[in-house]
């Protein structure tokens, strides 16, 4: 095997590079700046491959940045991407789960912020108002709970906004025996709602406060029913019904009489009934009011 040593290798002329009409194999490294002929391949090795359709690797490419035209950089082992095809699956590291939440505690509209592909929506009715009491020591009976929904609602194709609708408390009793206000209904635009918790029962009456349910939900739970007051006319330690419990807690407790006479609590948690009332010696202990509903909103990417 023979050995060519040259500081400078030229055409015949001296004018140019050589020409090599079979080719030229290289084991080592070659390094040029610039080749002014177009190659139609280049063949390094058996893992690379470039021509005019692209590069082609069967093995492992090590570089600290590679991007690819604009949509695609990626470094230090990430990929940052403008979009991406398929369902994202196989895709680690992204930007997923619950990303915010939104409540409405009135009626208003929900916007649906960018990124958001399901939410899930709590929907719970208004608590009805604590029932009267009477002149005789008997009580009424406390307000029944509203009902509640829960959905979880894919709106990747969803308009940007839904009507949302709030239920509000049913009123309580200052006077007389009569029966507690209902409680209004709440909704999320046509997907789920819940009715109302009735309104407690006067004294002597034949109802309880029941509790209103939920419908249209993947869970729909019904209100808690208010408590039946107690006692008679001998009855000086007589209670009203504690209000009914909402999905979110407990509701008003009872009036009483006993030696120190107390009106009843309004509901307590969202949704929740007020409790009953009583009357004693000319007096009227009022019952509580039913609790607003509440409609609150879950937001995942």
């Amino acid at each position: 095997m023979s050995r060519l040593r040259a500081n400078q290798i030229t055409n015949e002329n001296a004018n140019g590079a050589p020409n090599f009409p079979h080719g030229l194999t290289v084991t080592g490294i070659v390094t040029a700046t610039t080749t002014s002929t177009t190659m139609p391949q280049i063949v390094v090795g058996s893992a690379v491959t470039a021509n005019s359709q692209g590069i082609d690797v069967t093995g492992i490419v090590t570089a600290t940045t590679v991007k690819v035209g604009s949509a695609i950089s990626a470094t230090d082992g990430g990929v940052a991407a403008t979009r991406f095809y398929g369902d994202g699956s196989s895709l680690t590291s992204l930007v997923a789960g619950l990303q915010s939440v939104q409540t409405f505690t009135s009626s208003g509209t929900y916007t649906k912020p960018t990124g958001i592909n399901k939410v899930k929506v709590f929907v719970t009715a208004a608590g009805g108002g604590g029932g009267g009491g009477t002149s005789d020591n008997n009580a009424g009976t406390g307000g029944g709970a509203g009902g509640t929904a829960i959905e979880l609602i894919d709106v990747s194709s969803l308009g940007s906004t839904v009507a949302v609708t709030v239920g509000t408390g049913g009123a309580n009793v200052t006077s007389g025996t009569s029966s507690g206000g209902g409680g209004g209904a709440s909704s999320f635009g046509s997907y789920c709602s819940a009715t109302g918790g009735d309104g407690g029962g006067g004294a002597d009456a034949t109802r309880l406060g029941t509790g209103g349910s939920g419908a249209g939900g993947d869970l729909n739970i019904d209100g808690g029913d208010g408590m039946t007051g107690g006692g008679g006319p001998s009855s000086d330690d007589t209670p009203g019904g504690d209000g009914g419990a909402s999905f979110w807690g407990g509701g008003g407790s009872k009036s009483k009489l006993n030696n120190n006479p107390v009106a009843a609590r309004n509901g307590q948690a969202y949704g929740s009934g007020g409790g009953g009332g009583v009357h004693r010696g000319g007096t009227e202990y009022a019952s509580g009011n039913g609790k607003n509903g509440i409609v609150y909103v879950e937001e995942y990417a």
